[in-house]
């Protein structure tokens, strides 16, 4: 007969596989936080995960039998019982306070025991039956010292095995049955029924071992193993049969099944369904942590907060053009500038002097030295006058006002709008926070003087019949002011040397200015009626696309949000789907391996 596949020091790997890609997934960072719930639950498995690793990888593994009941039921005499004789004292190679004991063979090194065993007190033995089995006598569950209850409950996660021991009296009490409930999912369980003798009464009604089986029957276990034992009888008879042992006492079966029963294949497949219903834990607890689908959800959102954004612009714009108001002028001065870049010659020289008069009260009149001086203003101010300063200064002032609360009642309204279609807003209320705590004047600020270049681009290049007749005057201004002055001179100068009109008054020398002057103001009130810049022409449109590019900034920063978080959710269902298929497979390798031992008795359905 061939020696089975030691599948444990394959298994060991796998979980140790599955331990990096659980803790890396617990340790990044993600769109939806885990619950403090979850994470506990998930810390705790995996801490599971990796003592199960390290338990695993050995060549001969340990079999953790751990006694578990409640005071008075005889844990202690089963013990001595199996160990053929009372545990001294002086027997503990480690003596404590502490009341668990761990009955080990002495071929195992303490320090292959798990950390938690250590610290209780250690009985060696040369048993060969139980080599590789591990025997804990745990303190009772019942006990009135809280301290002791905790001592047994924090050593449950080591055992594989739990034999469950009860009496006449204790067999289905409260506190046993609820730990055993919430135990059987992660621990093969065996049952003891102590104190048999007394057991066998004549007493009407159902016998203790009957009631049990039917309550384990309930449970789901439908062949359930359970010894009827007389331990403290087999303890006083020193290792003989003891005399008028009562009906049905299995003691000696007890012992066969630790010693005999239990071979290898059974250590290591029940050691394996021990990590099976590990990994089906993790498996639903990371299903249970898996965020939810929301890529519909983010579309819908995205769709509102299209609205909510355009709506959120057009106020903004109105608040920031309603902010300019006050300074009309110096836009009006500004676009003036601007627009006389393109005349040429005695118009342009006109309209410098014109403008710097005209706009005498604008801030704009400090980049001319000139008026700068004898209107009180700096003379070392630019030249050009600072139009992102000056928008900057109004932007400031708007959002002192308005703008910053704002945009604090936008995150609520966009929040509000996502819980309405469904996602929820405590995954927006990070990234929203965070995008409405930017720097917002700044952007503001760029928003205003690109809308007002572009505005001012429109005006200055007109389309259509607008750029006809604005390249017309344009011509005309750049040539009729030289033209009659050219013109005025010449026939002032025929009339004085081919006519030979001498009369040289002041007035007749006047006409050489006179005439160009009265040409570039007929021609400049041509192009003040024809194509007039003025902030009420200007408003509306300046308005339009100031809002159309503080939507735009909007939905930059704020629209992708909710896609952004239900692509990085989807990954994350990925992550987890990845975990729950990597878990699977471990899974389905060890079934596949567990089928020669029977151990089916040990686990309820």
């Amino acid at each position: 007969m061939t020696e089975p596949e030691p599948l444990l020091r394959t298994l060991a790997p796998l979980l140790r596989g599955l331990d990096r890609r659980l803790r890396g997934w617990l340790d990044a960072r993600r769109a939806q936080p885990l619950s403090m719930l979850q994470r506990a639950e998930l810390e705790g498995l995996d801490t599971d995960l990796q003592r199960q690793a390290a338990a695993l990888d050995v060549e001969k593994p340990l079999l953790v039998i751990m006694l578990m009941g409640g005071t008075g039921v005889g844990k202690s005499s089963l013990l001595n019982a199996l160990a053929g004789s009372p545990i001294a004292q002086s027997s503990f190679t480690r003596p404590t306070t502490r009341d668990p004991v761990v009955y080990y063979h002495q071929s195992v090194r303490s320090d292959r025991l798990d950390p938690a065993l250590r610290l209780c007190r250690l009985a060696q033995h040369d048993r060969p039956g139980l080599e590789q089995k591990v025997i804990v006598d745990t303190p009772d569950l019942d006990s009135n010292d809280t301290a002791n209850r905790d001592k047994l409950i924090a050593l449950l996660p080591v055992a594989d095995i739990v034999l469950y021991v009860g009496s006449q009296e204790k067999y289905h009490d409260k506190l046993g049955w609820e730990l055993f409930k919430e135990q059987r999912k992660r621990r093969a369980f065996a049952f003891v029924l102590n104190k048999w003798d007394r057991c066998l009464t004549n007493e009407s009604g159902v016998r203790p071992d009957e009631d049990l089986l039917r309550d384990l029957k309930d449970e789901g276990f439908t062949s359930p193993l359970l010894f009827r034992t007389t331990a403290r009888a087999w303890l006083e008879a020193n290792g003989a049969t003891p005399a008028d042992l009562p009906a049905g006492e299995q003691f000696p079966l007890l012992k066969n099944w630790l010693e005999l029963g239990l071979t290898r294949l059974e250590i290591e497949a029940v050691k394996a369904h021990g990590v099976t219903q590990l990994l089906a834990q993790i498996a639903r607890a990371a299903e249970g942590a898996k965020p939810p689908d929301l890529d519909e959800a983010a579309a819908k959102v995205a769709d509102a907060w299209e609205r909510v954004l355009a709506e959120e612009a057009a106020v903004q714009a109105e608040v920031l053009v309603g902010a300019l108001e006050p300074y009309q002028t110096e836009v009006e001065h500004h676009f003036s500038v601007e627009g006389q870049q393109r005349f040429r010659g005695l118009m342009a020289a006109y309209l410098r002097v014109t403008t710097m008069f005209r706009y005498a009260g604008s801030r704009i009149r400090d980049r001319h030295p000139i008026t700068g001086r004898l209107l009180g203003g700096r003379v070392e101010t630019p030249v050009e006058w600072n139009l992102g300063s000056f928008v900057q200064d109004c932007a400031k002032a708007a959002g002192e006002r308005v703008l910053d609360q704002r945009a604090s009642a936008l995150v609520n309204k966009l929040l509000v709008d996502a819980d309405q279609r469904g996602f929820p807003p405590a995954l927006l209320q990070e990234r929203t926070a965070a995008v409405s705590r930017l720097d917002w004047r700044d952007r503001v600020t760029r928003a205003v003087i690109d809308a007002l270049a572009e505005v001012e681009r429109r005006a200055t290049h007109p389309t259509g019949w607008r750029k006809a007749l604005r390249g017309t005057l344009g011509v005309a201004a750049n040539t009729l002011p030289e033209v009659a002055l050219v013109a005025t001179a010449a026939v002032l100068l025929w009339d004085f040397f081919v006519v030979g009109n001498t009369d040289i008054s002041l007035f007749r020398l006047s006409l050489v200015g006179l005439v160009p002057l009265v040409v570039i103001i007929v021609l400049h009130l041509l192009i003040l009626m024809l194509l007039p810049i003025r902030w009420p022409a200007i408003r509306g449109e300046f308005r339009r696309e100031l809002g159309a590019r503080l939507d735009a900034e909007l939905e930059r920063v704020y629209r992708p949000i909710p896609g952004e978080i239900a692509a990085a959710l989807t990954a994350e269902r990925a992550e987890v789907d990845a975990l729950v298929a990597d878990t699977k497979q471990v899974s389905d390798w060890l079934a596949e391996r567990q089928q020669a031992a029977r151990v089916g008795e040990l686990y309820g359905s």
